[in-house]
């Protein structure tokens, strides 16, 4: 007569593989959307998570809200489609046809044009109307080169995630593997990592950014490694103090005994369990990547001269200060987008938290 074994027998009979059981899937499954819940019952961070959200479409669909390319063309009884055409040829997937080379779109008598929102890039220089306020033609006015600011807010959207989010993908990737290693093997490991977890404190990242840009060419990719390289501690030590306690559970144990090999224990067996104080140092890691960006935009350093971020716009208003719209607008974007991380930030923090998940 086959005796059935229970999960507890199974795990600990030798050569049998580590396994969740069919319980322990729904306990993880209900502990994810036990923090949905507990996000969901928090309305500031439901709204900082409804503006992120915002913004990524924004940024996804930057090149069909603000282009001066139009969508559709009908040119000497052919039709066209300019914009996204342009999305072929940049991505090496086409070509323009000949009679389309070099041509200007906003000027050329077509029978038909139809072009987005903002019929004009935020790079768009139209010197016959600087400092123009805010009108039907340019919502948010523009710059002293007549650059429209409402295309380089929704350009400089894009920018400013992708360095948030690049930023803080290094930093994810380095402070993880240096945190993991710490609070799994301890000892001297831990001893030599907390050591650079000092040293990288006293590092100055914003000074050290503008030392870089004296040293070399603005670049995009420079700055987010930079910050990236020098932002990895706080995520480093939430997942040493995470690796500390959960490495002396019982599973972590059994699986030790069962000859589990210790990359799998670290990142598939303990890393998932330690993801909750990860998640919300990345989220507010963002934030912060974001803030500094524009921080360096708005000194004029960190990014090529020709490219418009919102810090840029902002650093236009320094010397025109009678644009009030160069201030008002690409600051409000930069307060916004900042406090709706942090918002889902303090949300998650809160959700994961058994402690306050019920305080609201």
């Amino acid at each position: 007569m086959a005796v059935e074994k229970s999960p507890a027998t199974v795990a600990a009979t030798p050569g049998v593989p580590l396994v969740l059981t069919a319980g322990e899937v729904d306990r993880t499954a209900g502990h994810w959307g036990a923090v949905w819940k507990g996000l969901k019952r928090n309305r500031p961070a439901m709204t900082g998570l409804y503006i992120v959200l915002l913004l990524f479409a924004i940024a996804a669909g930057a090149d069909f809200l603000a282009n001066n390319k139009p969508y559709y063309m009908v040119y000497q009884g052919r039709s066209y489609f300019p914009l996204f055409r342009s999305g072929l040829v940049r991505f090496g997937l086409g070509k323009w046809q000949p009679e389309l080379l070099n041509m200007d779109f906003k000027t050329v008598a077509a029978e038909r044009k139809m072009f987005p929102p903002v019929p004009r890039l935020g790079s768009d220089i139209d010197l016959t109307v600087p400092f123009e306020p805010p009108s039907a033609q340019h919502w948010l006015g523009t710059d002293k080169l007549g650059r429209d600011v409402t295309g380089g807010l929704i350009h400089g959207s894009r920018i400013s995630l992708s360095i948030g989010f690049v930023a803080v993908g290094i930093a994810l990737v380095v402070g993880v593997a240096l945190g993991a290693l710490a609070g799994y093997f301890g000892s001297w490991v831990d001893l030599a990592v907390s050591r650079l977890f000092e040293v990288m404190l006293t590092l100055p990242t914003f000074f050290l950014l503008i030392a870089i840009a004296a040293m070399f060419p603005p670049s995009i990719f420079l700055t987010m490694a930079i910050i990236g390289l020098t932002g990895w501690v706080g995520i480093a030590r939430f997942t040493r103090g995470e690796f500390l306690k959960i490495r002396s559970l019982d599973y972590v144990t059994a699986a030790v005994a069962l000859g589990v090999s210790t990359r799998k224990i670290m990142f598939r067996h303990i890393l998932p369990n330690a993801l909750a104080p990860i998640l919300v140092s990345v989220v507010l890691g963002i934030a912060s990547a974001i803030l500094l960006e524009s921080s360096l935009s708005f000194l004029g350093i960190g990014v090529p001269a020709d490219t418009v971020t919102w810090g840029s716009i902002l650093n236009e208003a320094r010397s025109a200060t009678f644009a009030w719209w160069l201030a008002l607008f690409p600051g409000a974007a930069i307060f916004i987008t900042v406090l709706a991380y942090y918002l889902v930030g303090e949300g998650l923090r809160e959700a994961l938290d058994p402690r306050l998940r019920g305080s609201r």
